[in-house]
């Protein structure tokens, strides 16, 4: 059975778990009319640390105008209010969803509704699977394809956007994958179910633009800085299908999934079928944050007791 934590954030205050409710009939459950984020903190050697929180909390924010979205928090009270969920359920290593949804209020598409707003903590692990880190998965191509440009905004993180994740996500496990990883509207790369994707080629790393249907993600963006800070030529650019057999290395990465290898895809075998010595490197530098290996120069980590 799942163990939930026993604190969290909601509308402005801490209330235990089996107390945040939100009714049946709010517009985000017919309507998936929410925004959320996705953030790890980590044990350093300073204490704990959330890693990014101002990025994640202003991309929430980001995603919330998108859709006409007004929260009525401030960042700064977001922040705090993660902050106090991982030390009430005394977390030091833990997942933070910080969500924002339309609730009760009106029954249309275009309804005025109160924007509710929750931050919650628990404890997680490899979001693939135990030992993915080191071991790898396998994936497959999904046949579900993401969305066309003008359609749905791929760069806000919204619930609704995940429907087409799930997609992905169950076809591959219904057909013993570890993760889907999809296409765009054009036939070309675009991301996996929940994370993005990056393939190296002759030591160098190569992944798909933000204009493939895809979330600019925050880890994508730390993978980038850290390869460039480390020498390692970084190319965005539209990738066939194809590439995905004939690349050394692949990778997904994501705050959930951080930075998991790809051994197979479709079967068929990714370089040497395990990680490679490019993804290697880039895990020592991002775990390396949190236990001092790395220095932390873009000042990444935000302590939770300040």
């Amino acid at each position: 059975m799942q163990q939930y934590p026993e604190w969290i954030w909601q509308n402005g205050s801490i209330k235990p778990w089996a107390e945040a409710t939100t009714h049946v009939m709010s517009h985000a459950l017919h309507y998936g009319s929410s925004v959320f984020e996705g953030i790890r903190s980590y044990e350093t050697p300073d204490g704990p640390a959330i890693f990014r929180l101002g990025d994640h909390t202003r991309r929430l924010f980001a995603s919330a105008r998108i859709y006409e979205m007004e929260i009525p928090y401030t960042q700064a009270e977001i922040d705090a209010a993660c902050r106090e969920v991982l030390t009430r359920n005394e977390l030091s290593r833990g997942y933070l969803r910080p969500v924002a949804w339309r609730g009760l209020g009106g029954f249309g598409l275009s309804a005025q509704t109160p924007i509710d707003v929750a931050v919650a903590a628990w404890a997680m692990g490899a979001y693939l699977g135990e030992g993915v880190l080191e071991q790898g998965i396998d994936a497959c191509v999904s046949s579900w394809q993401r969305f066309a440009p003008n359609t749905i905004p791929a760069g806000a993180k919204a619930g609704g956007n995940y429907l087409s994740g799930q997609l992905i996500a169950r076809e591959a496990r219904r057909l013993g994958f570890g993760e889907g990883i999809a296409l765009a509207s054009t036939g070309l790369l675009s991301e996996g179910a929940g994370e993005n994707l990056f393939l190296v080629f002759n030591g160098a790393l190569h992944t798909t633009p933000v204009s493939a249907a895809l979330l600019n993600g925050i880890t994508r963006d730390s993978i980038m800085t850290l390869a460039r800070d480390a020498g390692i030529t970084v190319v965005e650019r539209d990738l066939p299908r194809e590439y995905l057999y004939l690349c050394d290395e692949l990778f997904m990465c994501g705050t959930a999934a951080e930075i998991t290898p790809i051994r197979s895809v479709d079967g068929r075998q990714v370089g040497a079928g395990r990680a490679g010595p490019v993804t290697r490197q880039l895990q020592d530098l991002f775990f390396g944050l949190f236990t001092g290996a790395t220095p932390d120069k873009h000042g990444w980590l935000d302590p939770v007791r300040v």
